[in-house]
């Protein structure tokens, strides 16, 4: 059984203020590594957002540069229409991916938001411990 607070010696309030201090700052290191973790995920996703929107932007410029190649053969012909509107399409395409993939970044922050509210709660805990 417990002793009240009150009946604790010094050499006693210190160690049960250590243990707690230990287990919150062990949490608080679990709550960090789960929040980092989720926004490294998101991270991902919007870079893969902007690797596809690259892909997608290169293969729309080998598609115009294959419809600048076809206007050079063959003169007038209207073969090189449909392959600049299929380029520019994909060039657009890959565009769109880029852009949601940068405001996917900008809109994340990556600081560990609710760890830093939390250590600082626990910052204000431990002085009303020690006052």
């Amino acid at each position: 059984m417990q002793q009240p607070k009150q009946d604790l010696s010094i050499g006693e309030l210190f160690a049960d203020l250590s243990r707690s201090t230990s287990t919150l700052v062990r949490q608080e290191v679990e709550l960090a590594k789960t929040e980092v973790s989720q926004k490294a995920s998101r991270v991902g996703k919007d870079v893969g957002f902007m690797a596809a929107g690259g892909a997608l932007a290169y293969a729309g410029l080998l598609f115009v540069l294959a419809a600048v190649a076809i206007i050079l053969m063959m003169l007038g012909i209207p073969a090189w229409l449909s392959v600049l509107l299929v380029g520019l399409i994909v060039i657009g395409a890959g565009y769109f991916l880029v852009q949601k993939g940068r405001e996917g970044l900008k809109r994340d922050n990556l600081a560990p938001k609710q760890t830093i509210e939390t250590l600082k709660e626990d910052a204000e805990w431990a002085k009303q411990q020690i006052g």
